[in-house]
This record gives structure tokens, C-alpha cells and sequence, in this order.
């Protein structure tokens, strides 16, 4: 299946792009996506220890079961105050 995963902040500028597209196979979890972002994305690698993910518009584990047409996004860590 193809999962098309919105980049934001930091992750967006590490992989010049809004979005990108995995292909994984069915019944995939977020971390089977999360490991196959960072093997097509090296430069991801700084963000890993730290990222979240929503599926669906919420927050999701590694656990997680992915579907064709979920809707999923990276949310690397912000600072601020």
C-alpha cells in the first residue's frame, strides 16, 4: 500500500517536500512507516528520538495499523516559549 505522509516544521525542510510517499506492505504499522522514512530520508534520522505521528487526526503508537487511504502526519518536536 502507498501512504502519503504531510511533513511539517523541521521534518519538511530535512526532506525539501510537503509530503512524501511510502509504499509498505498491508497490515503495516507506524513503526514499519517510521523505519522505511528513515531508510528513504537519512537526514530524518536527527528528528527520530523525538517525532510524533497522527493517523487520522490523532496521535498514534508503533503499534498503530496503517490503511490505503489514512491520512498520517509527522510532527517533529517545536521549541518555544
Amino acid at each position: 500500500m502507498k501512504i502519503t505522509v504531510k511533513m511539517f516544521a523541521l521534518a519538511k525542510q530535512l526532506v525539501q517536500a510537503d509530503e512524501v510517499c511510502v509504499t509498505l506492505p498491508d497490515q503495516a504499522t507506524l513503526a514499519d512507516l517510521k523505519r522505511a522514512l528513515r531508510e528513504q530520508h537519512p537526514a530524518l534520522d536527527s528528528l527520530a528520538a523525538h517525532w510524533m505521528f497522527a493517523i487520522d487526526g490523532e496521535y498514534a503508537g508503533d503499534a498503530d495499523q496503517l490503511h490505503e487511504q489514512a491520512d498520517v502526519a509527522c510532527i517533529p518536536p517545536v521549541s518555544g516559549g
